[in-house]
């Protein structure tokens, strides 16, 4: 349907008139328009015909909407927008105006926007944090570890219906099993529940720490991030360098702070114990009671999950 615009640019000045009047049955002839003036009978013809731009308009967007692009080549005005036509009364005299309304793609791209800047990464691969699978498709990716898919998606629950609590998830389980993928799910989860979260992988995050001792702020700054965020997620614990001042003095602050106030969550090759071992042993020597300590502010505050399967890591699709 030719604009109003383009036609009257190109008409001779003589002919405007029947051509705006031609136009004008056109656009009530169309069944957007007759579906707004069976909702608003009270518009008459003199109003229509003010309004001849907005109605054009509002045709134009509705139909590109209808056989809509997708949101990269919105043909509307304001990519992801369309017009909607509002009507009111005022002394007597009816008018329409003009709006421009968001749709449905353009919501639901803003709102998965907003998850991810819930959640932030120190050093872990983003991708399962983005991909915000169904639950039905979580569960047919492995089915052997369907126990532990369970459970998560078990905490999750309870979480939308009950709050958080200070209780986290420990997931334990051989390499390549997608205990990772497991807890970027939770946090994508939540986050739609406008929780924050952080997921922190240990090695690299170990090895970052040694330099932010030079850098008290940065360090300070990291450190508040991680004791005040909703969601904590030290990932793969137990494969970092441990030293006694990650140990005691970063970890332990870290912890103490959390334990009773927000959920912390792990993933790690080892069981409890073998994290306690892992712990207790540093390039300083064996020092169990620092160990115990540090081990008093994680056991209380989980509950441990196995996470069972073949190794994924090198499969295309996790």
């Amino acid at each position: 349907m030719e604009s109003l615009g383009d036609m009257l640019k190109r008409s001779p000045l003589g002919k405007r008139r029947s051509q705006i009047e031609a136009k004008m049955q056109e656009l009530l002839d169309q069944p957007e328009v007759k579906e707004l003036l069976a909702s608003h009978p009270e518009l008459d013809h003199k109003t229509l015909k003010l309004n001849l731009n907005k109605l054009y308009q509002y045709v134009k967007e509705s139909r590109a909407c209808e056989h809509c692009p997708g949101l990269e080549h919105c043909p509307n005005d304001f990519e992801g927008h369309f017009t909607r036509i509002d009507v009111h009364e005022q002394n007597g005299q009816y008018y329409m105006e003009d709006r421009k309304v968001a749709c449905q793609k353009l919501l639901h791209r803003e709102r998965q926007q907003a998850v991810r800047r819930r959640v932030r990464s120190f050093y872990v691969d983003e991708t399962a944090l983005n991909q915000g699978y169904s639950a039905q498709e979580i569960l047919e990716r492995d089915y052997e570890r369907i126990g532990a898919v369970t459970q998560v998606m078990d905490y999750i629950a309870d979480v939308n219906e009950k709050g958080l609590t200070s209780s986290g998830l420990y997931l334990s389980g051989s390499f390549g099993t997608g205990k990772t993928f497991l807890m970027s799910y939770l946090l994508y989860e939540l986050a739609r529940l406008d929780y924050t979260g952080v997921i922190v992988y240990m090695p690299e995050f170990v090895e970052e720490l040694k330099s932010m001792f030079q850098e008290p702020a940065k360090l300070r700054e990291t450190l508040e991030t991680l004791k005040e965020t909703d969601l904590l997620v030290f990932d793969d614990i137990g494969a970092e360098n441990m030293t006694p001042w990650v140990r005691d003095h970063v970890l332990g602050s870290i912890l103490n702070h959390r334990m009773n106030r927000k959920p912390t969550f792990y993933t790690s090759n080892y069981d409890l114990s073998g994290l306690l071992k892992h712990f207790s042993y540093t390039r300083e020597g064996e020092d169990i009671y620092k160990a115990e300590r540090l081990m008093d502010r994680i056991k209380p505050y989980v509950e441990v999950v196995t996470v069972n399967g073949q190794n994924k890591r090198g499969h295309k699709n996790e």
